[in-house]
């Protein structure tokens, strides 16, 4: 029973607990409610407050940028006016500046035409005048200034002629004994050589029987070298000797060389000889280039101040010769000369040394160019950046006057080396330019490859490029040389014209 009232008292204190439970509850939340409602009135209340103080903020705001817009259109308009104004001004001083201008040039115009009338005026007053005075003095204008000339001459002839005599006798025995003794003592000083260089090309052969290999079967082998060196190989009966004929040193030299190395090959056959021919040419640039080099070592002129092309074509010279006299020598001589006269007298020994050296450069390459050895030497000198006072020696040592000292000394000294006793054979010249113009007439005719003078100029050999004379023309043409050296050139005996058409196919087997 007790524990039945205990169990019901639980129950009831459970209940009424719960009950108390929620109704305590009941009350916080309904607090906690009003609390956020407050809370959120709040929130709002400032929101609204805060937003009517912004929105009085940005109504300033924009009434003060409202006004502050309004000042500067009005300030913007202010200054838009005043520049109006001042172009408007401009606009009326320019017509004005317009006006005055018209009304100056019109002044102008009007003086221009007073002025031509006063100088026409002028000029036939002159005139008048001029006409008066001839009418009076009976004479013309030209005639009255000779007659005043003559009559200055006349009265001052005396006085001039007494002056130039005392100037004559002073000046004349001092001038001449000062030139020889420059003169003698630049001779004596150099005193070159007096020998005359040869021209004959003989090659010593091993034995007799490398005849026959030269000559080659059916005379292939010589034919081909003659061919390809322009020279005449001259084979006969003088033991263990061939002699090798041709004007130009350099060809003779060419083939020369290209024998002695095929006798020392021992291959002596077409292909071979257009090979050491073709080595024999390079050689020879190589040996022209330190002749060059070795003549601007001899006159101590730097060889770093000369384009080597150039020196190349210098050295050409060692295988030229001008009536009889190696033409490099020759060079030497004059620079040398000039030079030592330079010295004597004061002028610029540099410009005689350099200019004495290649005063007759165009002579290495007068053969391949047209026009005289002067104006060609001249040409290749500007071309290669010389200064003019050196490239003008070329044509200074040609003509009668020239215009500065160290042309009259490099004149001077190319007569020097020329005109003492064995310099030069004029014989030998003379047989040179005959056979360089038999070359050069056959060289005229249309589709001419290559013209060489053999046999001391009896005989011409024309090689014609197959694709352009038939063999129909090549008869055609050897009349046409024939006829036109009897016509343009003197010579002794007859001259034999011998035309030659090759086709030459060559094809390889790989």
């Amino acid at each position: 029973m007790d524990y039945l009232i205990i169990t019901v008292i639980a129950i009831v204190a459970i209940a009424l607990g719960a009950t108390a439970g929620y109704f305590i509850r009941e009350t916080l939340a309904r607090r906690k409610v009003q609390s956020a409602d407050i809370r959120a009135e709040k929130i709002l209340t400032d929101a609204r407050s805060q937003e009517q103080d912004l929105l009085l903020k940005a109504k300033d705001k924009a009434l003060k940028i409202l006004e502050e817009t309004k000042i500067e259109e009005q300030q913007m308009r202010r200054e838009a006016k005043e520049a109006q104004a001042r172009l408007e001004q401009r606009e009326t001083l320019f017509d004005k500046k317009i006006l005055e201008l018209e009304d100056h040039k019109a002044k102008l115009e009007t003086e221009k035409d007073n002025i031509a009338k006063i100088r026409d005026e002028a000029s036939a007053i002159r005139e008048k005048a001029k006409a008066t005075l001839e009418q009076v003095a009976g004479m013309t204008k030209d005639q009255a200034k000779e007659t005043l000339f003559t009559l200055v001459e006349n009265d001052q002839k005396e006085a001039l002629m007494e002056r130039l005599r005392k100037l004559d006798d002073v000046n004349e025995e001092a001038v001449e004994a000062k030139s020889r003794s420059i003169l003698s003592l630049a001779i004596q000083r150099f005193a070159g050589s007096h020998v005359v260089d040869a021209t004959t090309t003989i090659v010593e052969l091993p034995s007799d029987d490398m005849k026959g290999r030269i000559i080659g079967k059916e005379g292939r082998n010589i034919k081909t070298m003659e061919h390809l060196t322009g020279c005449e190989i001259i084979i006969d009966d003088t033991p263990d000797t061939v002699l090798i004929s041709g004007f130009s040193p350099v060809r003779r030299q060419v083939a020369k060389r290209a024998l002695e190395a095929l006798m020392k090959d021992g291959r002596i056959q077409p292909a071979r000889i257009e090979e050491a021919i073709n080595q024999a040419k390079k050689d020879l640039a190589k040996e022209m280039k330190k002749a060059g080099e070795d003549a601007l070592y001899e006159l101590g002129i730097p060889v770093s101040s000369i384009d080597p092309k150039l020196v190349s074509i210098l050295g050409r010279l060692k295988f030229r010769t001008s009536y009889g006299q190696n033409v490099l020598q020759h060079s030497i001589e004059v620079a040398r000369l000039s030079g030592m006269m330079a010295e004597e007298i004061g002028a610029d020994v540099t410009i005689c040394k350099k200019g004495g050296l290649l005063h007759d450069i165009g002579k290495a390459v007068d053969h391949d160019m047209q026009g005289a050895h002067p104006e060609i030497g001249y040409n290749i000198m500007k071309k290669f950046g010389l200064p003019e006072e050196i490239c003008y020696q070329s044509v200074a040592h040609h003509e009668d006057k020239p215009k500065t000292v160290e042309g009259m000394l490099i004149k001077a000294a190319d007569a020097i080396s020329g005109s003492r006793p064995g310099a030069r054979r004029s014989s030998l010249e003379e047989y040179l330019q005959r056979l360089q113009g038999l070359e050069d007439t056959a060289m005229s005719f249309p589709g001419v490859e290559k013209v060489y003078a053999i046999q001391a100029g009896r005989e011409v050999r024309v090689f014609v490029r197959p694709g352009e004379i038939d063999d129909f023309a090549a008869y055609k043409l050897a009349a046409e040389i024939a006829k036109k050296i009897e016509t343009d050139l003197t010579y002794p005996g007859e001259v034999r014209v011998c035309v030659i058409r090759e086709t030459r196919v060559t094809e390889y087997a790989r």
